[in-house]
């Protein structure tokens, strides 16, 4: 199994994306990239750590290479919108990769390099760190699972995700 870590905008939403997605195992929302240790949710949407809703991906490289999982988060968010994602505003939504080293960072950049191509060179998408990871609160893990399908947010945000995923994505959409 590999990890890849990025942010793009509310962890809910992006967790919700890549749970769908084949060769992925686990899922988990956290925060990444500040400069507060162990930071909450409250602490974290005030802006002011400097961390970001992410996600870190398990995955196998077997079945999905950290190349794919790259073009499916730069294609099923907006990774032309600086700190913000939809009415998701301010540092902490901010679009970033961040690789777990050289290699992943090569790839980071190649990948940035394919979503320019396809926005006009557009893409504000960060290459971030390395930095300690913090896992969200319980309650933000497997969100949409839960919580999630009861909240308006979620319900006018995650469903068009998951609708690009489909369609951008056909291949790597698990089926069940």
């Amino acid at each position: 199994m590999e990890t890849a870590i990025v942010a793009g905008g509310c962890f809910w939403c992006t967790e919700a994306v890549f749970r769908d997605v084949i060769g992925v195992s686990g899922v988990e929302s956290g925060y990444i990239g500040g400069s507060v240790p162990d930071p909450t949710y409250r602490a974290v949407c005030s802006g002011q750590t400097g961390h970001a809703e992410a996600i870190k991906v398990e995955f196998d490289p077997a079945v999905i290479s950290y190349a794919e999982i790259l073009d499916v988060f730069l294609g099923t968010h907006d990774p032309t919108q600086l700190n913000r994602q939809g009415n998701d505003v301010g540092t902490q939504y901010r679009s970033a990769i961040f690789p777990l080293d050289d290699a992943q960072r090569a790839e980071a950049e190649a990948a940035i390099a394919r979503a320019n191509a396809d926005h006009g060179g557009r893409v504000v998408t960060t290459i971030e760190g390395p930095a300690p990871w913090y896992p969200a609160e319980e309650y933000h893990q497997e969100y949409w699972e839960g919580e999630g399908q009861r909240n308006p947010y979620c319900l006018a945000t995650i469903p068009p995700k998951l609708m690009k995923l489909r369609k951008s994505f056909q291949n790597k959409v698990r089926q069940d």
